[in-house]
């Protein structure tokens, strides 16, 4: 029987060892080569010879390797506290989204919508059904909240439903907060999130009056559109793309973005996908999987795939939107554009879905038309299917510290963070990915999930085991493009050091 007892504490301290390892995960990529990452994000790719030498302390100084490891964090052999005090640093600059905590506050003015997508994860109500949009009390009351969080920047948007039906509650938010914060001194940056469906010239007027930004759903060319996002007894992508157009006249092409959300049937069509952004001059395109919530839990069978079938797709669109860059035209993917940040940059990203902790009630807050107030938008719609364990409280009912500090806050920030969740832990992805206990509460049943049959973890797995792929066979060319993307500039001005 083979020993199982452990080395003796001579064996790891001994002084002829020449250096120590650093905390690090490490995977075993398809080529057989490792890659090794460290809790800042720093990774570096090893054979499998030069992976069993550093392991083993056997790595020479003279070798490439052994200095890329210890320029990079994974091994020491000195005792300069310097060298501790530049990891510490840099793990403080990941987590630097902590800072001032809440930062994205959701206002859901009404429910009433005048679309009937399959896929929408909110339990919309008809256009004429008043009782279902927000008082001036509770939005008063949710500003109020907003204003009273330490963070010195934060993002005020405006959801549903469809916000432009109850407009001008969305205007009254607008104005009492300008007012508020006169005294309070924030930096605010406003965002309507609308189907463009009704838009007129009285909307983009105020937009751009106070500088208003815009988002919006295209799901691709009319055929894919029309089908997925449904008006009335027709489709609603002819008015759609006319109203981006005339939002990008208006207010300029910064100021409005889209994203789209894949069904079964937009997997047919990648390219064709790809073709409509840039025939609308959209710089940018998210592809965005679908979500286990609200009304689209029940046409899940219609619509829903396998995680593998989605990773083809988003392969096939980034293959070809590399392809665009490469041809000289500046387009990005949004969601490889924030993986490429968190893996080649020493910074954090304003994702929600990919923080950790986890982004619920710390990196964003919701503010429902009826005065609850959820952890997050999933939140929000899996209480409109009868299921509410992330309400943290009403704006007339409670205070900001029962609701930001309360039991339900406590609750989800025992499941937040992935660096403590089994089969995180040790995952060689854990810091580019985030942890999502909503998600895994509505298709597991519990907060903390499992991660062998969570479809989150195998879509965000997926994704960074093709970008690392990507990175891995990378010329100058490819990395030009990626820098551009994470830079926001133009790829053919962009120049490497």
């Amino acid at each position: 029987m083979a020993s199982t007892s452990f080395k003796s504490r001579e064996y790891y301290s001994s002084a002829d060892r020449r250096y120590s390892l650093l905390p690090f995960r490490f995977k075993k990529r398809n080529n057989g080569n490792y890659l090794l990452v460290n809790e800042v994000g720093e990774f570096q790719m090893l054979s499998s010879s030069e992976f069993n030498a550093y392991i083993r302390h056997e790595l020479l100084p003279s070798t490439p390797e052994y200095q890329l490891l210890k320029a990079k964090h994974f091994l020491t052999d000195g005792s300069s506290s310097a060298h501790f005090e530049l990891l510490a640093s840099k793990y403080r600059t990941k987590k630097s989204f902590l800072e001032g905590f809440t930062k994205l506050h959701i206002f859901v003015t009404t429910l009433r919508c005048n679309q009937s997508c399959p896929y929408c994860q909110v339990s919309r109500q008809n256009e004429s059904a008043n009782a279902f949009d927000m008082t001036e009390e509770m939005l008063h009351c949710s500003i109020d909240l907003m204003l009273a969080g330490p963070a010195p920047s934060v993002t005020m948007e405006f959801q549903g439903g469809e916000p432009l039906l109850n407009f001008d509650l969305l205007q009254e938010a607008i104005n009492y907060t300008k007012q508020k914060n006169s005294t309070v001194g924030k930096h605010i940056e406003y965002v309507v999130c609308t189907n463009l469906s009704i838009l007129d010239d009285r909307h983009l007027d105020y937009f751009k009056e106070h500088g208003i930004l815009i988002s919006t759903s295209l799901d691709g060319p009319e055929h894919v559109h029309d089908k997925n996002r449904p008006m009335g007894k027709g489709g609603s992508h002819s008015v759609v793309t006319r109203n981006i157009q005339r939002a990008q006249e208006a207010l300029g092409k910064h100021a409005i973005s889209s994203l789209m959300t894949t069904t079964r049937t937009s997997l047919k069509y990648p390219r064709e996908i790809v073709d409509e952004y840039l025939r609308l001059d959209l710089g940018s395109i998210f592809v965005r999987d679908l979500n286990p919530f609200g009304f689209a839990v029940k046409t899940q069978s219609a619509l829903s795939y396998p995680s593998q079938d989605f990773l083809h797709f988003y392969k096939d669109v980034l293959s070809y939107v590399i392809s665009i860059n490469r041809q000289g035209r500046t387009f990005s993917e949004a969601f490889t554009t924030m993986l490429l940040t968190k893996i080649l940059t020493p910074w954090p990203v304003g994702f929600v879905d990919l923080q950790s902790p986890s982004g619920a009630g710390i990196g964003v807050v919701v503010y429902n038309y009826d005065g609850d107030v959820y952890a997050s938008d999933e939140s929000r719609m899996l209480a409109e299917m009868g299921q509410r364990p992330f309400r943290l409280g009403n704006v007339l009912e409670d205070s900001y510290s029962d609701i930001f500090f309360g039991d339900t806050m406590q609750m989800i920030a025992s499941a937040a963070s992935n660096e403590s969740l089994a089969g995180c832990s040790d995952c060689a992805y854990q810091t580019y990915c985030g942890a999502d206990p909503v998600r895994h509460y509505s298709t597991q049943g519990d907060i903390f999930g499992h991660r062998p049959t969570s479809g989150y973890c195998a879509k965000n797995m997926g994704a960074i085991g093709l970008v690392f792929d990507l990175l891995d066979n990378m010329d100058t060319d490819l990395e030009r493009i990626f820098w551009s993307w994470i830079n926001r500039e133009d790829v053919n001005r962009m120049r490497l050091p």
